[in-house]
């Protein structure tokens, strides 16, 4: 038994609830999916694939800060990155072997803490899920509800991936 709870979404609620909803238990699919296994196992990749478990941990942290704090607030990076996208474009992914499963699941929880405050401010906003982030990507302020569509996409993704990953490095299913 896991000790990340993971709910269902529910079958009919508010847009917003059903958005966090479905957020949440992809955030605790990707926690179940790395739930104790060892360093070696984290970094262990599904080859021809380099991705690892600790790699999707690592980068979903980032992912949170990127959309919530820099993004929707403009805001800064991760003190914990400094400069490691420097000299390499994938550094969270490749970087991850060297970290433990405390240090990648405490940092995964800090960025999805302050994700979720930032979250809470603005559906207390009148705006609601129409607030524009502040930062433009590609010439556009994407809204708070495209940022949860966007990140339930990208989960769902590094969801499917941890399932296969997680299932050859020791034959879990299921989780």
């Amino acid at each position: 038994m896991s000790d990340f709870a993971r709910t269902d979404p529910p079958a009919a609620a508010d847009e917003a609830t059903m958005l966090r909803s479905f957020l949440d238990y992809y955030r605790a699919t990707i926690l179940r999916q790395t739930e104790g296994l060892t360093a070696e196992q984290l970094a262990t990749p599904l080859p021809p694939a380099t991705m690892t478990l600790g790699g999707i941990l690592k980068h979903l942290s980032w992912v949170e800060n990127w959309w919530w704090v820099q993004v929707l607030q403009d805001g800064p990076e991760l003190d914990w990155v400094g400069d490691g996208f420097a000299d390499d474009p994938d550094w969270e992914w490749h970087s991850a072997k060297d970290d433990d499963w405390q240090l990648l699941v405490s940092r995964y929880q800090a960025s999805i803490a302050v994700a979720d405050e930032a979250l809470d401010r603005v559906l207390a906003s009148p705006e609601g899920l129409d607030t524009l982030a502040r930062r433009a990507r590609h010439g556009r302020h994407a809204s708070v509800r495209w940022i949860l569509v966007h990140l339930i996409e990208e989960y769902a993704r590094h969801a499917g991936h941890a399932d296969l990953i997680r299932e050859a490095v020791d034959g879990a299913t299921d989780l």
